[in-house]
C-alpha cells in the first residue's frame, strides 16, 4: 500500500521544510502552533493524519526547550491521530552537547531527550552532524545521521581551483580534539592537503582557551572544520592562533550556525576569511557568511524511506 506522506514544520524550520517539500513534490501540511500566555504550549494537525506517514521538520535550536516540547507535543497528538508512522527530522539536534557525565552529578541530557522522543511515539529520526555519534544508541529507534562533510569538500575545492590555489598549500584544522577525525576527513577529500590540530581546554561552559599548535600552518591556507558554531568562541580562539603562527588566510566551515549572543559580531572582527555553514538552523541576514542548504540531502532520504530504498547509496554519496 503506498500510504499519504505528509510533511509538517512546526516554528523552527520552515524554510528548509518548505524546500524538502518542494522537492519532494508535497505540499507543507497545515499545522496550528500555539504559545499561551502561562508558557505552556499546544500544538495540532489541521488536516486528517490518518493512515499516513508524517514527517515533523524542526531543529532544535534556540529556544531549545521550547522548539523540542513543539515536537513532543505534536508527536504526541500525531500519535493519538492515528498517523501509521511519525517520522522526526531533527537536522541540528539540540542537547546532544550533553552527552556524558563530564563532571561529578551531571545529567545526560542527550539520553533523556532520547527516552522521550521514543516514549512520545516515533518511528524513526533523521539528523545532520549529530555532535556524538554515539548518541545514535541512546535510541530504540532507527536513527538516520547525515554529513555534510562531502558537500563541505566539493564546495571548499571548487573555491580553491578556482582561485588557483594548489591544495598542497592547505591545512585542515582541527579547533579541539573532538573535531580531529572531521579534520581528517575533510582532509582527504582535499588531495595533499595537510592536517593540524589546536590543543583546547574548556575553563567554563561556552569559554575556550586554546594553549597550543600541532602542525605547521605558516604561509597556508587554513580551514577551520567544526560542527557547531555557537558563541564562536572556540572558532575565533582557533583563528587567532592560526593567524599568530602566520596562516596566510583562514576559511572556516561548520555544519550548524547557532551563533548565541553577540558571536556574528565577533566573528566578523575575527581573522575569518569566510565561513561556510548550513541551513540546518535559519537566520535572516547573515551577510558574509556563505550557506550551503541541506535539503536536497534531507528530500533524497525521505524519499528513499518512502519507497523501501536503501539508504547506503545516500551515505555512499554524502557520507565518508
Amino acid at each position: 500500500m503506498n500510504r499519504k506522506v505528509m510533511i509538517f514544520s512546526l516554528t523552527s524550520s520552515k524554510k528548509l521544510a518548505t524546500q524538502v517539500a518542494f522537492i519532494l513534490g508535497l505540499p507543507i501540511s497545515n499545522v496550528e502552533v500555539m504559545h499561551f500566555a502561562d508558557g505552556e504550549i499546544m500544538v495540532r494537525s489541521l488536516e486528517s493524519v490518518r493512515d499516513s506517514n508524517v514527517y515533523i521538520i524542526q531543529s532544535t535550536c534556540p529556544p531549545v526547550t521550547e522548539n523540542l516540547m513543539e515536537v513532543l507535543i505534536f508527536t504526541d497528538a500525531l500519535k493519538r491521530s492515528s498517523a501509521h508512522e511519525i517520522n522526526v527530522v531533527i537536522p541540528y539536534f539540540g542537547y546532544a552537547r550533553q552527552d556524558r557525565m563530564a563532571r561529578p552529578r551531571e545529567p545526560i541530557t542527550a539520553k533523556l531527550i532520547a527516552d522521550l522522543l521514543t516514549a512520545a511515539g516515533i518511528k524513526r529520526i533523521i539528523t545532520v552532524d549529530i555532535h556524538t555519534l554515539q548518541i545514535q544508541g541512546f535510541f530504540a529507534v532507527p536513527v538516520e545521521i547525515m554529513s555534510v562533510l562531502p558537500m563541505f569538500g566539493h564546495h571548499l575545492r571548487q573555491r580553491l581551483e578556482n582561485e588557483n590555489i594548489p591544495l598542497d598549500q592547505v591545512v585542515v584544522v582541527s579547533p579541539d580534539h573532538g573535531s580531529a577525525i572531521r579534520a581528517r576527513d575533510l582532509a582527504s577529500l582535499l588531495p595533499n592537503s595537510q592536517i593540524a590540530l589546536i590543543d583546547k581546554r574548556r575553563p567554563a561552559p561556552n569559554k575556550a582557551e586554546v594553549s597550543s599548535l600541532i602542525g605547521d600552518v605558516y604561509g597556508k591556507i587554513a580551514i577551520i572544520v567544526d560542527d557547531i558554531v555557537d558563541t564562536g568562541g572556540t572558532m575565533i580562539a582557533a583563528s587567532d592562533l592560526l593567524k599568530k603562527h602566520g596562516a596566510k588566510r583562514i576559511l572556516a566551515c561548520a555544519t550548524h550556525g547557532v551563533f548565541s549572543q553577540n558571536a556574528l559580531e565577533l566573528l566578523k572582527q575575527s581573522p575569518i576569511d569566510l565561513l561556510t555553514i548550513t541551513d540546518s538552523i535559519e537566520h535572516d541576514n547573515l551577510q558574509g557568511i556563505e550557506v550551503i542548504s541541506v535539503a536536497p540531502m534531507l528530500g533524497q532520504v525521505i524519499d528513499h524511506i518512502e519507497k523501501g530504498l536503501p539508504l547506503s547509496p545516500i551515505y555512499d554519496a554524502y557520507n565518508l
